[in-house]
């Protein structure tokens, strides 16, 4: 018997109420080799960072009525302050958008409009140390 040098896959937390972004979200990062592991609400995101160890999130600023996610991506930051922590917004960032990023420890805020491929793309770029030309980095 060989001994394999494997790395365990990376693990991913995906917070968004819209079910057809969580879709979109989950199959970007399994084809990325992440284990993505998805929340529709903020009890249940709890829940699962109980649960997981997690490298990467990406979480909507507004979840309806399951809650407000900048303060789950400040627990999550906390929680794992090596894991990548995205905020997904609606629009162009302004100032209390950034100064929310920065206050919860956020590395990424991208557009709630662009598409869950492109991002995951542009995270997986920026995580294993590459850079995009996104021009939102707010670390």
């Amino acid at each position: 018997m060989s001994a394999r040098n494997s790395t365990p896959p990376k693990t991913a937390l995906v917070v968004v109420s819209d079910l057809e972004a969580l879709t979109g979200f989950q199959s970007a990062l399994t084809s990325r080799g992440y284990v993505a592991i998805i929340a529709r609400d903020l009890p249940t995101a709890l829940l699962a960072i109980t649960q997981h160890y997690f490298d990467v999130a990406i979480v909507c600023s507004r979840l309806g009525e399951g809650g407000d996610g900048w303060p789950l991506a400040g627990v999550l930051h906390l929680v794992f302050p090596r894991a990548f922590i995205a905020v997904l917004s609606p629009g162009d960032p302004d100032v209390v958008t950034f100064q929310a990023a920065i206050n919860n420890g956020v590395s990424e805020i991208y557009d709630q409009s662009r598409r869950p491929a492109d991002i995951v793309g542009a995270i997986a770029a920026q995580s294993s140390g590459g850079t995009t030309s996104s021009g939102e980095t707010v670390q």
